[in-house]
């Protein structure tokens, strides 16, 4: 729903100059060549809206949680051999980090995402504020999406109906182990009023980008 962003609508559906977050995902999706079918997972109210911005797509209804919507994509796509979890609201990631995910899958990979090395200084803290440790940041990666997966390790992570903030946190329990790509700084996730100027001024400066 994209609350923290502050808009009335859900940020899937906010413009970034002339086109939502929704369709320039899609397009990315599209424009790697990697991708044969697009499922995307709306708000209910909103299948109509989203089946027009994206028609070629199969448009599901998503759930409470991140983890019910992705559900309810795999249902949709039940013949799939890999599957690729992606944002909406990382609406610039570039088609080549697509074709990335699903190279590193071929190559015999069963869990991939593309990661970024963290510039700050991290620090873990307690209930109360308090510095308990500094991670080593050269072992830290801040991980974006598509994250992609083999249909076998996808569907038994979400088979017990767990949530996570990412798919791949659900692999890890299984034991699987996860491949880091490099990812790219243009897949930012729109999250702030920030975050979607940031976006606007991309978008503005690069026409030949529009879907």
């Amino acid at each position: 729903m994209g609350t923290r962003l502050g808009e009335a609508i859900p940020k899937a559906f906010v413009e970034v100059d002339g086109a939502t977050l929704l369709e320039l995902s899609a397009d990315a999706a599209r424009k790697s060549g990697a991708v044969d079918q697009i499922v995307v997972a709306a708000p209910a109210e909103l299948i109509e809206k989203a089946t027009a911005l994206v028609p070629d797509a199969v448009v599901v209804a998503g759930g409470a949680e991140r983890s019910d919507s992705v559900r309810a994509g795999l249902a949709a796509a039940p013949d799939a051999d890999l599957f690729l979890v992606h944002d909406a609201a990382r609406a610039l990631t570039p088609p080549a980090l697509f074709t990335s995910v699903v190279q590193a899958l071929a190559g015999g990979a069963r869990a991939v995402v593309p990661g970024v090395p963290v510039a700050d200084t991290l620090k873990r803290v307690d209930a109360d504020g308090t510095v308990v440790d500094t991670p080593d940041r050269s072992e830290l990666r801040a991980v974006q999406t598509p994250q992609g997966f083999t249909a076998d390790v996808l569907r038994e992570a979400h088979s017990g109906g767990g949530d996570a903030t990412d798919d791949a946190g659900l692999v890890e329990a299984l034991g699987v182990p996860v491949r880091v790509v490099p990812g790219d700084a243009m897949a930012f996730k729109v999250t702030t009023q920030f975050d979607l100027a940031m976006a606007r001024m991309i978008r503005s400066r690069t026409p030949s980008n529009r879907p």
